[in-house]
């Protein structure tokens, strides 16, 4: 009995150990990172579609979504199978493009899905829908060239459909018969097609296509020969093959530019334009034909016809106005032999003079940039168009001028202006336009004269411009900046004039207030630079206002050294080799840094912070370096900070203990992702391997939140989408920069990717471990640089911040400030830069400048010109709000293969939406504005 109780309690208190044991071996959750099926979630979408319209929005949302290789055949399937459901022509024809993109994905080849391609056509009466499926059969051929029978299948269908009503159908068909046709193959008695009914004999691929150069429709007509054109190319018989290269590009240069030209007069505008682009081209023409373009001897009825250029010179010569008196002062005055006419003469003389005076603005734009285009090689011909560029800065558009001045700015390195000719430029600074008067600016600042004169016409009339538009000041100042710095001979014999000096008397020291004085200054101050003896001519109160206007105005006024002991000839020579000293020291100081494997060994941070010193304090010496310094500066300081954090006390002591540490590595965390952005979008001219290590540091410095929010927060859950997020950014970096691995060994992304199949796997404290592990025992990476580096940056002009009057207007209503920028280096500004006004309450705004207020005045430079409309409620004193420029920036747009991927052609034309916008860089430094909201009257 006894015996039977003890079995008993044992079996109970085995049961309740079981109980126990089971109870402590729960499993916890793991992580697994899973792919959600594309075709899945496509039908998913499909089905609940309840109208075409539906059905057309998830096509369309689809179409943003990258599709990895081995789904494509998946979605390609339930494409088809909604195809033959669906009813509607619009939704029919999206799924057609979409197949069509699709089977152009990298690595997928359409064999498997060519007899449900094909069979689409069979029952299709829409013919927008059939001229897209063809499209996607002729994708197919390309894809698979070395498939005999398929591609004959293709051609078969292709002499099927020839016959239909619809052009683009029969376009797309002969298309497919160029691209995919063999010359020495012919085509089946049973598919042979032409216009007509079909025949019975045997005919092969070139006789098909030839049938259709009668088409009443031109363009199959256009087609047809398109597709003959890549048939002959491969023709057995060498002439047809000469005759073929000549339809598509002619290659006696000649010969074609002086049929071009004959085209410069069609009685189409489209042509026109076609033919000028078509002109600035051909670079290989001779010069007896280019310079014909320019001959004023105009044809009318085989007379000599005068230009509009000659009249208007007639009447300036004269002193005449036009009065209306003179009718037909154009008429043809004489007779021209027509048997001594040359047809390529005649094509060729005057189709510039035409294209210039053409009545549609976009021949005259087209006639400007071919123009540019030829000269800018030939400096001879630069020189005879310049005249003819010069009188479009009188064109009635806007466009055409401005257009006109660019295309000029490019080939002034060839041409020396005129008193004449630059008088001619300066009467456009009276314009209205602030873009125009601002491109003449920057025209200027490239411009060479020929003698003083030219000098002092050009600082009047700057000043004049100066006068009547204030607002021109900085541009102004900018542009006597370059004149003075190109011609230091010409502008030494008139200093004295220009600084009202004497050399018995003083002269009244004049206002330094007077923006008229500063433009002179900088003029003088420039040429001062590359002329030694021009200080010389300096008064005692010049040189006073050279030391204040080089600490206030130093981006325009040099550094000069007007010392009789100092050897000026050599400043070229210095300034040079001060460079390369500067780029040495940015060398020597990675190289230095370079050293260090591991930052924790003692003195490795105290070097790293004054290497971080000496790089910040050379970009401020050294212009030309500031990018590649400023950049490698913030480089290492994300890594001292990351250095840092990691030797907090934080990491052994328990988590109640260490709040204050907590929040001081906390901060050192973020701060490194705000510093990784700004390196990844601030800067331009990177190369894919320091956007690799950039990102290795992102990873690290997400690394350090993930543990610090593992160590603050309870519960597995809170912690499980961190993980997740963390290992998925792991991915996403073996994705797009696998070929830069090999640069990170020892890296903490290296180490992390080879612990992959461990981390996916573990549970989510064990990840945290083994993250706090690897970032200790990682490997710092070194920067290697490109050749240069550009830091984007932005200044505001106005407003300038420094007027004490307020801005006053109703509270409630609106009232509008006007922002003028200067952004340099900036990539795609019209979509990244946003302006943000905060106001003292603490609301923040932030508006987005229209595209039309980006404009271009030079390489690298872009100037905003916008308004932003402030209001707010009533306050009882004038307060400063700031105005500033941000750079909003997207982690995935800056990826080498992130990017849509290539079957997305068709939504190419979208703009890019707010929502991918992730966070903003400060572009500029704040300006201060001072508004007064007075409250409204009852």
């Amino acid at each position: 009995m006894a015996a039977h109780l003890k079995k008993r309690v044992y079996e109970e208190f085995s049961k309740v150990s079981q109980q126990q044991v089971s109870l402590e071996e729960v499993p916890a959750k793991k992580l697994r990172l899973t792919k959600p099926s594309k075709s899945a979630a496509l039908h998913i979408d499909l089905c609940k579609a309840t109208s075409p319209t539906d059905a057309l929005q998830y096509l369309l949302h689809f179409a943003w979504k990258p599709v990895e290789t081995e789904s494509v055949e998946g979605v390609v399937r339930i494409l088809l199978e909604h195809y033959y459901k669906e009813s509607d022509n619009s939704v029919r024809l999206k799924i057609a493009s979409l197949l069509g993109l699709l089977l152009k994905s990298q690595g997928f080849a359409p064999v498997c899905v060519v007899d449900d391609a094909i069979n689409t056509l069979n029952n299709e009466k829409s013919h927008q829908v059939l001229a897209q499926l063809l499209d996607t059969l002729l994708i197919i051929g390309t894809q698979l060239p070395d498939k005999i029978a398929i591609i004959q299948r293709l051609i078969d269908v292709a002499c099927k459909h020839l016959s239909s009503t619809y052009f683009r159908v029969r376009n797309k068909c002969l298309q497919l018969l160029g691209c995919l046709g063999t010359v020495d193959k012919p085509l089946s008695k049973e598919t042979d097609a032409g216009p007509g009914a079909q025949t019975s004999h045997v005919r092969d691929v070139q006789s098909v296509i030839s049938d259709y150069f009668q088409d009443q429709d031109p363009r199959v007509r256009t087609a047809a020969f398109k597709a003959m054109a890549c048939k002959l190319l491969s023709d057995d018989y060498e002439q047809v093959r000469s005759a073929a290269v000549q339809m598509v590009w002619i290659r006696l240069v000649d010969d074609s530019f002086g049929k071009i030209c004959h085209m410069v007069c069609d009685g189409s505008w489209v042509v026109r334009v076609q033919a000028a682009k078509l002109l600035g081209s051909m670079h290989q023409v001779s010069p007896h034909f280019l310079e014909q373009t320019l001959d004023k001897k105009l044809m009318s009825d085989l007379r000599r016809k005068r230009t509009a250029h000659e009249r208007a010179k007639e009447l300036y010569a004269s002193g005449e106005f036009s009065s209306g008196r003179r009718w037909a002062d154009d008429a043809p005055k004489e007779k021209v032999d027509t048997s001594g006419v040359n047809l390529i003469d005649s094509g060729a003389c005057g189709a510039f003079v035409h294209g210039l005076e053409d009545e549609m603005y976009e021949v005259r734009i087209a006639a400007v940039e071919a123009l540019c285009s030829l000269a800018q090689p030939s400096p001879s011909f630069a020189e005879k168009c310049l005249d003819f560029l010069v009188d479009m800065f009188n064109d009635e558009i806007e466009e055409v001028q401005l257009q006109s001045i660019h295309v000029l700015r490019q080939i002034l390195t060839h041409i020396t202006l005129r008193e004449d000719q630059l008088d001619t430029v300066l009467a456009v600074l009276e314009d209205s336009s602030r873009d125009i008067r601002e491109a003449l600016h920057e025209l200027l600042c490239y411009t060479n004269v020929s003698t003083k004169e030219c000098i002092q016409l050009a600082l009047v009339e700057l000043l004049k411009n100066l006068t009547k538009y204030p607002t021109d000041r900085n541009s102004v100042w900018k542009c006597l900046k370059f004149l003075g710095a190109r011609h230091p001979t010409l502008v030494l014999p008139i200093v004295p004039e220009l600084l009202s000096t004497h050399p018995y008397f003083d002269t009244p020291e004049p206002d330094m207030d007077d923006p008229a004085y500063i433009a002179v200054l900088v003029l003088v101050f420039n040429a001062a630079k590359s002329c030694p003896t021009m200080p010389a001519l300096f008064s005692d109160h010049t040189f006073r206002h050279y030391a204040y206007l080089r600490d206030s105005l130093s981006h325009l006024v040099p550094h000069l050294r007007p010392c009789d002991s100092v050897d000026w000839s050599n400043d070229a020579e210095n300034s040079t080799a001060s460079l390369e000293s500067a780029q040495n020291f940015l060398q020597d100081s990675l190289i230095r840094v370079s050293a260090l494997q591991n930052l924790e060994t003692p003195g490795a941070q105290d070097l790293l912070e004054f290497t971080i010193r000496d790089l910040q304090r050379l970009g401020e010496l050294q212009t030309e370096l500031a990018g590649s310094a400023d950049f490698c500066a913030t480089y290492l300081h994300c890594q001292l900070l990351l250095t840092k954090a990691l030797q907090e006390k934080i990491w052994t002591m328990a988590v109640p203990l260490c709040l204050k540490q907590n929040a001081k590595v906390s901060t050192a965390a973020r701060q490194i992702l705000d510093e990784t952005y700004k390196l990844e979008f601030l800067y331009s001219g990177l190369e894919t391997q320091q956007i690799a290590a950039i990102h290795n540091v992102r990873l690290q410095a997400k690394a350090l939140q993930l543990i610090l929010t593992a160590r603050s927060k309870r519960g597995v859950d809170c912690v499980l989408g961190v993980c997740e997020k963390f290992l998925q950014d792991v991915e996403s970096f073996q994705r797009h920069f696998m070929t830069e691995l090999p640069h990170f060994q020892d890296s903490f992304v290296e180490k992390l990717l080879e612990l992959m199949p461990r981390l996916t796997a573990c549970k989510p404290l064990d990840l945290v471990k083994i993250l706090q592990t690897t970032l200790r025992q990682s490997k710092f990476i070194h920067l290697k640089l490109p050749e240069q580096i550009h830091r984007a940056s932005a200044t505001i002009i106005e407003p300038t911040g420094e007027s004490d009057n307020p801005l006053r207007f109703t509270s409630g209503l609106v009232v509008a400030l006007d922002i003028d920028a200067t952004l340099e280096h900036v990539q795609d500004p019209q979509t990244t830069v946003k302006v943000q006004v905060l106001y003292p309450d603490g609301q923040s705004h932030i508006i987005h400048p229209k595209p039309g207020d980006f404009r271009t005045p030079g390489p690298g430079r872009v100037r905003l010109i916008t308004q932003v409309y402030l209001s707010h409620s009533a306050w009882t004193e004038a307060c400063q709000i700031e105005v500033r420029l941000l750079l909003a920036y997207s982690s995935s747009s800056s990826k080498p293969s992130a990017s849509k991927p290539a079957w997305n052609e068709s939504m190419d034309g979208l703009a890019t939406s707010e929502s991918c916008i992730e966070g903003t860089i400060h572009l500029s430094k704040p300006v201060k504005v001072f508004i007064m909201p007075k409250p409204a009257r009852r």
